[in-house]
């Protein structure tokens, strides 16, 4: 039976599919809950998220499920070198992006103020509401936490995108691998080196890692439908996580027109950029990442690039030029077919049924 494996005994689920954990108020708690009710593993992405926020969302998630779900973190929460180097920086992003403001009719917002990582008060709060899963990214842990999250009861992924790190993340401690192939939509959560050189393929990267690790795998990346979840399963993976179909349903965080755009032929065409954030990340192609490409050199370090760019997608949205506006999206997205999270959950399950009988 394709459900009854490492992955799903570990956490107690009935199928191993599980929800990409989306950061930057794309989770919500409907969308984890329903996933976890309907046997799989929601996910919460809370990286923006104050400690009081993340108790308060786990409250709410309670409320509505008592099954597991999975609590998404990152470990390296900026790319803040100093102040000097990110003056020059935003000096660069404003030769850079000017145009595309002029277009809009609106200011060239002044430097963003400065960072300080909410990490390890984020983390103070996984050890104060104890979840079934925590998921971390863009870095290690030290194993200390790895063992006293272990000492709670808290089931730990990692997220790899390379070989590389994959056994950095077993050799750490942690339970089960996310196995992030290129495909993916949003950020690329590579840690050992840059996310430019860090672009491995989902089938690729699974047999790469069943190849030297041992503990279970999670493939996440290109996947939207039995099919998918089949394939993965062929090549090694014990789990499938799946993000931009379960993006573009009802119970997102995504806006409207984002989950317009995932079903349009816009979809047909992503990008990996820095330009909207400061870090590598898929999303549909827009006339900036067209012409601006990675722009490695000529924008803000994240998350300072994000508040740049908030007033021109702003006024872009308010205007309806949406070819300016990023919209996550993984190269998949042209086979979506379902707008509601529960028809997607029992889709993939009846596909995944059938195929891997």
């Amino acid at each position: 039976m394709w459900n009854k494996n490492r992955i799903t005994e570990l956490l107690g689920i009935e199928y191993p599919i599980m929800q990409g954990p989306f950061g930057g108020g794309l989770s919500t708690v409907e969308l984890t809950a329903t996933v976890s009710n309907l046997g799989g593993l929601g996910g919460f992405g809370a990286y923006t998220l104050s400690p009081q926020e993340i108790y308060t969302v786990h409250q709410e998630i309670l409320k509505k499920t008592d099954k597991p779900y999975n609590l998404n973190l990152w470990v390296n929460d900026h790319d803040i070198i100093d102040e000097k180097q990110t003056q020059k920086q935003y000096e660069r992003a404003v030769e850079t992006f000017k145009p595309y403001f002029d277009i809009l009719n609106t200011e060239v917002p002044a430097l963003p103020p400065s960072f300080e990582s909410r990490f390890e008060n984020q983390l103070q709060v996984v050890f104060d509401i104890k979840p079934k899963v925590f998921s971390f990214m863009f870095g290690l842990l030290n194993p200390t936490i790895i063992e006293d999250l272990h000492k709670q009861g808290t089931i730990v992924f990692g997220n790899a995108t390379t070989l590389d790190e994959a056994i950095a993340l077993e050799n750490l401690g942690v339970d089960v691998i996310v196995a992030s192939g290129f495909e993916s939509g949003g950020h690329r959560p590579s840690f050992l080196d840059q996310s430019e050189l860090s672009t491995t393929g989902t089938f690729a990267l699974i047999q790469l890692i069943k190849d030297k690790v041992k503990i279970p795998v999670a493939a996440a990346g290109g996947i939207a439908n039995g099919r998918g979840i089949a394939g993965a399963f062929t090549l090694g993976a014990e789990a499938v996580q799946i993000g931009t179909a379960f993006l573009a349903t009802e119970e997102s965080g995504a806006l409207p027109i984002h989950k317009e755009f995932l079903f349009s032929d816009a979809a047909k065409s992503t990008t990996l950029s820095r330009a909207y954030t400061g870090r590598l990340g898929r999303a549909i192609t827009t006339e900036i990442t067209r012409n601006v490409l990675t722009a490695t050199d000529d924008v803000l370090p994240f998350p300072l690039q994000t508040t740049f760019m908030n007033s021109l997608k702003k006024s872009a949205l308010e205007q309806q030029k949406n070819n300016l506006v990023m919209f996550w999206c993984g190269q998949i997205a042209p086979l979506l077919k379902h707008k509601k999270a529960t028809i997607l959950m029992k889709s993939l399950i009846e596909e995944a049924n059938e195929l891997l009988k």
